[in-house]
């Protein structure tokens, strides 16, 4: 049995897209390499949008529909999978990440999971609608690891607001090892921190934070949401989010610029703990 087979079309829009292309293939009695042809790609390609690994494209969605003269029927699929909630997309999300060859990230108010130790995650975790906290932080650490210490680890480029350094998430002793952790992560040669700074006030950034993930030279996108985010692959709507990233990188600050600061918000924590505890020792 292939992957193909095992495809339910009632699990979500997107499974039933594969589904049902596989079907209007062998309705219209079309090879793979046939059906590839249509579309642009070659056969394996199509074999994995049967298969439910990648998603159908608008662009190739359209072709479809009018060389099988279907009145619009993928592109109708493929527009409403967009704007679904695909239950789905959390496991492909964490498939992408684990391939890519960049990540580009921008967070607001906190440091995003794959540069948090495990304190500041379970911290996070703690205060979240996780049933399982120690789990859930075994998860995350898992993505972790899957991005940074596999063998030839991606780009991580990151773009943070000054106010996921300075507030303190778990205790002023929880966020000056978060601290530390990030100026080391910093300098690795595959891992890029900037600040922007709280002076700058207004940018892109404010509506939410979103990541970039570049694999075998496409890029999809991350959308984050309170209640579940959203991954987006149309390149449209991923082009319009690049722009976006980039836009707000004009506001931050250098690399080294970010590390300066980070290190002196680090040093006048640890200095404000180490006041608190002093008298602490002398009882």
């Amino acid at each position: 049995m292939t992957a193909a087979d095992e495809i339910d079309p009632t699990s979500s829009l997107h499974a039933w897209i594969a589904y049902d292309l596989r079907v209007y293939r062998k309705r219209h009695g079309m090879t793979g390499t046939q059906v590839g042809q249509i579309i642009g790609y070659v056969r394996s390609h199509v074999s994995n949008l049967e298969a439910g690994r990648v998603q159908l494209e608008m662009k190739q969605a359209r072709l479809l529909d009018e060389a099988w003269d279907t009145g619009g029927h993928f592109e109708r699929l493929v527009t409403f999978a967009r704007k679904g909630h695909d239950p789905n997309w959390f496991l492909q999300h964490g498939q992408y990440e684990a391939a890519s060859s960049v990540i580009r990230i921008y967070q607001g108010q906190i440091i995003p999971p794959p540069l948090q130790t495990v304190d500041y995650m379970r911290a996070l975790l703690a205060e979240s609608d996780a049933e399982d906290v120690e789990q859930a932080v075994r998860s995350r650490m898992a993505r972790q690891d899957a991005i940074l210490s596999r063998p030839s680890p991606p780009y991580v480029w990151v773009l943070i607001d000054e106010d996921a350094v300075t507030s303190e998430i778990g205790g002023r002793d929880v966020m000056c090892g978060q601290l530390g952790h990030l100026l080391e992560l910093g300098k690795l040669p595959n891992v890029s921190v900037r600040l922007i700074l709280k002076a700058v006030g207004a940018h892109l950034g404010l509506d939410g934070p979103f990541r970039l993930i570049t694999v075998k030279n496409r890029q999809v996108a991350y959308v984050g949401a309170r209640r579940g985010g959203r991954l987006i692959e149309d390149a449209a709507e991923v082009q319009e989010l690049a722009v976006d990233y980039e836009r707000i990188g004009f506001k931050a600050l250098s690399e080294d610029a970010s590390r300066t600061r980070i290190a002196e918000i680090l040093e006048v924590a640890s200095a404000d703990q180490l006041a608190e505890e002093l008298p602490k020792r002398g009882d």
